[in-house]
């Protein structure tokens, strides 16, 4: 039987883990380990459930708790940090102890949330299976990748599926923790933590990540120059006849091998290029959206608009205003 009130994190810094990512530990004891009596009482439950003791020398910092695997599949909540790079890049094993401890949590009906690359242990438990789910963008295609049964959304900050929630990278999971809080206690009292820890009391969970849209990598040297050469001129109104014409090859030909090594058409590549550029205008620069959508080669101003915010999932106004740092270079 679950109890509604308690969170179990679950700690991977036994023997065979390297590190304890503790951005992420420090975001649910903000959220859910302090008492907050005048908002309500009792408040979360929160318990750092080990999946192995510590190891007497870490490579890192370690956590030594009195909770453990017994703890997390009775509790209400389940919340997987970051698991180690090393799962992530190399596929290393997660223990097969916890993975069970997790099935066996969802099966006695928690909640199970993950954080950033998170993910990844959920869906090596196969909790994900036939559900969206997300975490930093830069590790989303090695997650769709490895676990083709799941819909991998790249673009937004958390993704709730009832009992199963996950979150992008960072700042998204406390957006994801808040979130937890809202469905909990309501938006009342989700505002007010969110207030005394000083961070945005709602962003919705299909806001976009910020992903970065500049050029991709390419083992395809004679595709190198003309993508260079392209980039310097994104003022232009380029098509694929000019980049073909300029790589000496065929349009036919050009759109063939560029779609091989990006995995995208010439436009879609050069409309990423091109809102790319609009990005780091909106965060270096004051010029108004009039001239970077004409510095970017998108025309008007509703041009980059549109493409801006179907693509980004912003504004470009909200964009500059999240990123834009101070001082800013007046360009012309």
């Amino acid at each position: 039987m679950t109890s509604a009130g308690s969170v179990a994190v679950a700690v991977l810094n036994g023997a065979d883990m390297p590190v304890c990512e503790l951005y992420e530990m420090s975001i649910t004891n903000a959220v859910f380990g302090d008492p907050q009596p005048d908002l309500h009482d009792p408040w979360y439950d929160l318990m750092w459930c080990a999946v192995a003791p510590p190891p007497e020398k870490p490579r890192g910092f370690s956590i030594q708790s009195a909770h453990g695997l017994d703890d997390l599949v009775r509790a209400g909540t389940v919340i997987v940090p970051s698991v180690p790079e090393s799962v992530v890049s190399h596929g290393e094993p997660l223990p097969p102890v916890f993975l069970e401890a997790l099935r066996e949590a969802h099966a006695n009906g928690a909640r199970m949330v993950s954080l950033c690359t998170g993910a990844f242990a959920l869906a090596e438990a196969g909790l994900l299976n036939g559900k969206r789910a997300t975490a930093h963008w830069g590790n989303t295609a090695d997650l769709a990748r490895r676990y083709p049964l799941v819909e991998v959304d790249e673009a937004v900050l958390y993704v709730d599926e009832g009992d199963v929630l996950t979150s992008a990278g960072m700042t998204a999971g406390m957006d994801l923790c808040l979130h937890l809080v809202r469905n909990d206690l309501g938006a009342h009292v989700a505002n007010q933590v969110a207030r005394r820890l000083v961070v945005s009391a709602h962003r919705p969970g299909g806001q976009a990540q910020y992903v970065d849209l500049s050029v991709p990598g390419t083992d395809d040297d004679s595709l190198g120059p003309v993508m260079e050469w392209a980039s310097q001129h994104l003022d232009r109104q380029l098509t694929v006849d000019d980049m073909a014409r300029q790589a000496g090859m065929s349009s036919r030909t050009f759109f063939r091998r560029l779609h091989a090594a990006t995995g995208m058409t010439p436009l879609k590549w050069l409309l990423n290029q091109r809102l790319s550029r609009a990005q780091s205008l909106l965060e270096t620069t004051d010029l108004p959206i009039e001239r970077i959508s004409e510095h970017s080669g998108l025309g008007t101003a509703a041009n980059l608009r549109r493409h801006f915010t179907l693509h980004v999932g912003v504004t470009p106004t909200d964009y500059r205003q999240a990123f834009s740092p101070m001082p800013k270079v007046r360009r012309r």
